[in-house]
């Protein structure tokens, strides 16, 4: 079950700075929620509320909403409209594809004077006879009611055989609630008939065998119905994500024996042998053959090789640091300096005391 929390709105608010105090406007649509609950509390100010395509079973907690102009409930498994009583400036209600039977329930909208436009299609109250009469006579503040302006003759000519259609409708409602007490009842009945056909065997039936059989299967349009699809897709999803976890860790599991793999780094190249096949890669540059390591994630199961270079044209660490040679000698080799050359003067050699020295 999907519940209305503070991060969700939050997450929905970023038009507004993420601020919901002051939030006008807010979508939670197609988010699984199957209970209305906190907005009236956290959302003061709203004027905008979406909340079609959910699994919502009954309107609650919107009676604070004193600005609220707009709600929309299309696609729930509403049944009953209530508790609209509060919304003051309510003026648009789309309860479009509900579940609504109970026709008398409109007259719960007669406290709310600004209401203008009201959708009720696809729900089976809409099959009543006397359905547009009784809603047009029982709510006289609307101008449009699915869709078509109500006109003023229309309007007089409902008013004037109201007790008639309201007879009829009570009658057609008291149809109705049996109808769905025995739907009620066959949804309970097939609940239990699948829990209890829930075994080893059936579950290693064929996948799209038991997709044919659930699709296929009739039944009749009701919120538990509904409820049973959205359960079926759910746990197929689920079953999905499980199947594609075990298969990645399966995968991992086998491609990360560490006894079969051989890797052999070289100043220039990469040789890397694996069941048998070998796999060689040149470096761009050089590399420390004695610093490297060669590691295999225990999550993914890559293998991961850091082979360092032996100098980086911009790695200025180097210069800060004594690196010491693997042969160090031990006595320091000094060049000893050359004597100064001394010789004699040749026999023919005559001193010019007018040329000065040379040295």
């Amino acid at each position: 079950m999907v519940r209305i929390t503070e991060d969700l709105i939050r997450r929905r608010a970023e038009h507004n700075d993420c601020l919901i105090l002051s939030l006008e406007e807010v979508t939670l649509h197609q988010q699984d929620i199957e209970k209305i609950e906190h907005i009236d509390r956290w959302c003061r100010d709203l004027r905008i509320l979406y909340l079609q395509n959910n699994l919502i079973p009954r309107i609650e907690n919107l009676g604070r909403l004193k600005k609220l102009e707009y709600l929309n409930l299309a696609l729930n498994n509403i049944e009953v409209i209530e508790n609209l009583e509060g919304c003051e400036s309510l003026q648009k209600l789309d309860l479009t594809v509900n579940f609504v039977g109970l026709l008398s329930s409109v007259e719960s909208l007669k406290a709310n004077i600004h209401l203008r436009e009201l959708f009720l299609v696809g729900n089976p109250c809409t099959e009543f006879e006397g359905y547009r009469q009784f809603v047009v006579a029982a709510l006289p503040q609307i101008k449009w009611l699915d869709g078509t302006e109500v006109s003023r003759s229309e309007r007089i000519r409902a008013a004037q055989g109201l007790e008639e259609v309201r007879r009829r409708v009570g009658e057609q409602e008291e149809a109705y609630l049996r109808r769905r007490a025995q739907e009620k009842e066959e949804a309970q009945r097939n609940s239990v008939k699948e829990e209890n056909q829930e075994n080893p065997e059936n579950l290693e039936l064929d996948e799209e065998q038991r997709e044919r059989e659930f699709w296929n299967t009739p039944c009749s349009f009701s919120p538990e119905s509904r409820l049973q699809a959205h359960h079926h897709l759910q746990e197929k999803r689920r079953r999905r994500t499980k199947e594609e976890k075990d298969e990645d860790k399966k995968r991992f599991s086998t491609s990360g024996s560490s006894g079969s793999s051989d890797v052999d780094i070289h100043p220039t190249f990469v040789r890397v042998l694996v069941k048998g096949k070998v796999f060689q890669v040149v470096l761009p540059a050089e590399v420390k053959p004695d610093g490297s390591t060669a590691q295999r994630s225990q999550t993914t199961g890559h293998l991961v090789l850091t082979m360092p270079r032996v100098r980086t044209p911009l790695d200025l660490t180097e210069c800060f640091y004594l690196r010491r040679l693997e042969v160090d000698p031990s006595k320091r080799s000094i060049v000893p300096p050359e004597p100064p050359r001394t010789g004699e003067f040749s026999e023919g050699f005559v001193d010019d005391p007018d040329v000065p020295p040379l040295v």
